[in-house]
């Protein structure tokens, strides 16, 4: 199958460091717009559409400052390379990920895949050729709550998070080593956000995973998840002063950034906005640890990039990265590899919260139908 190139810095229009803000009308009408003119021109295209934080958001809503427009491109065998990623096109930040239909399809392949499920939960489709992907969706979306199914998906979360965290390697350089305890950390938070049925977010994590406790009844479990990352103790003024830190490290990064990652297109002018001027943005509304995720995860990725393309350059700001890590309680390997059985000792309690939210869901459920039904009753006049 043909290969297309899913990074080029040179082909990608940075544009300016900062979007102004537009209705997401706007945004959604620039996604089916690329789906248009591009998107269908890739080999075995069968479709398209919307994913993540914004598709729960209304026409007529703001794109909140951080966010870019996500597109899942369905197609027919996987796409060789990189996935495209973040760019830009009519003004709007853009990202688009590759899926093959056979990760999709039949419904039951979906339905467990924790990330790709509720992408398909409500019908955000910007482009179906066959009608293939409606069939599918409609499919998704009547089984989605299942307790069953939403059992598999936890069950799958805390599988990962196990599997990742009882394989360290202590020969990959110091950022990947952090990476590598990072990621599998912060989906502690995703196993509270997919029992929920909540969106399994990215960068924002930690604070929608404090509002799904919260709404359960179950806020007092919170502040054992930021323990984990060991963001709990943190300070505005000290996550202030990392964004500083990490705005020099990114714009140091962008600057020589050569050799493609599957993470390129996150650390390009275009997007520093979702990186810095959102990090800001959380620290000035009160929630500068839950910013402390996406702040430590770029930093790495910044090094990474780095070490690559500017070992010089990466010497002279890893004490910025140092910072971060001491603040966080980590300041060696044996520092990580303590945390990682923190981590691993504490899967049982959130597992038992994990249970505690689905039963909650499904007694949820079982009383809104209750209710639609009384409704119906009287609303057909049996009085």
């Amino acid at each position: 199958m043909k290969s297309i190139p899913a990074w080029n810095a040179d082909r990608i229009d940075t544009g300016p460091a900062t979007m102004a803000a537009m209705k997401l009308k706007i945004a959604r009408a620039a996604a089916r717009d690329w789906i248009t003119t591009a998107g269908r021109l890739y080999p075995g295209y069968l479709g398209a559409y919307l994913s993540g934080s914004t598709t729960a958001l209304p026409d007529d809503a703001e794109l909140p400052v951080g966010s870019d427009v996500d597109i899942m491109l369905v197609t027919r065998q996987p796409v060789d390379g990189l996935k495209l990623g973040k760019f830009e096109h009519r003004g709007v930040l853009l990202e688009v990920t590759y899926v093959a239909w056979d990760r999709l399809h039949p419904a039951e392949v979906a339905l467990a895949d924790y990330h790709l499920a509720g992408g398909l939960r409500y019908d955000t489709i910007i482009d179906d050729p066959a009608g293939a992907l409606h069939a599918l969706q409609r499919q998704v979306a009547a089984r989605f709550a299942d307790p069953a199914w939403v059992q598999a998906r936890c069950r799958s979360v805390r599988d990962k998070i196990q599997t990742a965290l009882e394989s360290p390697d202590p020969a990959l350089p110091w950022h990947d080593q952090v990476t590598s305890w990072l990621f599998p950390t912060g989906v502690t938070a995703h196993l509270i956000l997919v029992a929920g049925l909540r969106n399994p977010t990215v960068r924002l994590r930690y604070l929608r995973a404090r509002e799904a406790l919260t709404d359960f009844g179950l806020a007092r479990c919170y502040p054992g998840l930021l323990r984990l990352m060991g963001a709990d103790q943190l300070t505005a003024t000290q996550v202030r002063g990392h964004v500083d830190a990490l705005a020099r490290t990114f714009d140091a990064a962008a600057a020589v950034a050569r050799t493609p990652f599957f993470f390129s297109t996150d650390i390009t002018p275009i997007a520093r906005p979702i990186a810095v001027d959102a990090s800001y943005d959380l620290v000035e509304r009160g929630d500068h640890r839950e910013a402390m995720f996406w702040i430590t995860a770029t930093f790495a990725r910044c090094h990474k990039i780095l070490a690559a393309d500017a070992p010089e350059t990466q010497a002279r700001l890893t004490p910025l990265f140092d910072a971060v890590l001491y603040d966080l309680g980590i300041s060696s390997g044996s520092d990580l590899r303590h945390r990682t059985q923190t981590t691993l000792a504490a899967l049982p309690e959130l597992w038992d919260t994990t249970e505690k939210i689905i039963a909650a869901s499904v007694r949820g459920r079982e009383r809104a139908v209750r209710l639609a039904h009384v409704f119906r009753f009287y609303r057909g006049g049996h009085l």
